[in-house]
């Protein structure tokens, strides 16, 4: 493990939440709990709480709950910030990929496709869901300077923050894989072009595909 060694340089480890209860979803922000089987995940991934500093964490409960966990076990500040809540999938909140499928495939096809350009019904468009996400990540980088971070955030969250840091344009989003449990590793350093130290480190493959 690497710790911060300059005072303006930040490095963050983001962790997506485990397995919420009801299985793989369209969950957006529909507030489900974690799983018993996603405790696990998270309990086992390769965290190094001796190195952080503090810990940020998307409000809903799959994340919020294990973040509060940790914190406490680790003696650690746990700050929930409602800029990195799930993106909202509107009509398709609940509903499994396999029922989608069956109710607007083509609708599935075109978000998997090119997510800016397509936004399911009544849902949050792509293009909102990144500037809420990059102003929330703006603000703690320039708050957080020489610390080393954890958040516990989603899917989405961390497709969103990592294509902004690698210049992926976001139509790309979707290419980026990110399992439950996962740990992704970034440095920012004002004097410097950001890092992707590693990406979806886990210690077990969690099933998802």
């Amino acid at each position: 493990m690497r710790a911060p060694t300059q005072a303006d340089e930040l490095w963050i480890d983001l962790i997506r939440h485990g397995e919420p209860q009801g299985g793989r979803l369209y969950r957006g922000t529909q507030d489900d709990p974690l799983s018993e089987r996603g405790w696990h995940q998270l309990h086992n991934a390769p965290l190094e709480a001796e190195s952080y500093t503090a810990i940020y964490t998307s409000p809903l409960r799959r994340c919020r709950e294990f973040a509060e966990s940790y914190g406490a076990a680790h003696q650690l500040p746990v700050t929930c910030e409602e800029g990195f809540k799930e993106i909202g999938f509107g009509d398709w909140e609940g509903l499994s990929p396999a029922q989608l499928a069956e109710q607007d495939p083509q609708g599935q096809a075109n978000f998997w496709a090119d997510p800016l350009t397509y936004t399911p019904p009544n849902a949050e468009p792509m293009v909102d869901f990144q500037a809420r996400v990059i102003a929330a990540w703006d603000k703690i980088a320039a708050s957080c300077r020489g610390e080393h971070l954890l958040i516990v955030g989603h899917g989405g969250l961390i497709r969103v923050v990592l294509a902004h840091l690698l210049s992926i344009p976001i139509q790309g989003f979707n290419r980026l894989y990110v399992p439950y449990a996962s740990v992704s590793r970034v440095r920012v350093d004002p004097h410097a072009e950001p890092t992707l130290y590693f990406h979806n480190r886990a210690n077990a493959w969690q099933g998802e595909r």
